[in-house]
């Protein structure tokens, strides 16, 4: 399923630098960046929950924010998009 990533993390502190560099780096073990703080991640179940999971051991709930959208399996039907790709879709191989 394709589930969209969204978060905004407080980077007043070196903790909250660090925090936002550690939740980026879990978003792109998953998926693919789409825009700064935004990842497209295409994950089964079990995956989903791990990955919910160490974003929220990560983020302070108390100044951060994490958002999860579920758009599903057939979610090339619910996406559109306009203006410059950013490199491959998140389904597509990718051969180095």
């Amino acid at each position: 399923m394709l589930v969209l990533i969204t978060y905004d993390v407080n980077t007043e502190t070196a903790a909250g630098k660090k925090r936002l560099r550690k939740v980026a780096k879990q978003c792109e073990n998953y998926g693919r960046r789409v825009q700064n703080s935004v990842f497209e991640c295409i994950v089964d179940n079990a995956q989903c929950v791990m990955l919910k999971a160490l974003l929220n051991d990560i983020i302070d709930e108390n100044v951060d924010s994490l958002r999860l959208y579920y758009l599903g399996n057939k979610y090339q039907t619910k996406v559109e998009h306009f203006g410059v790709d950013r490199g491959i879709q998140v389904d597509q191989p990718l051969i180095l």
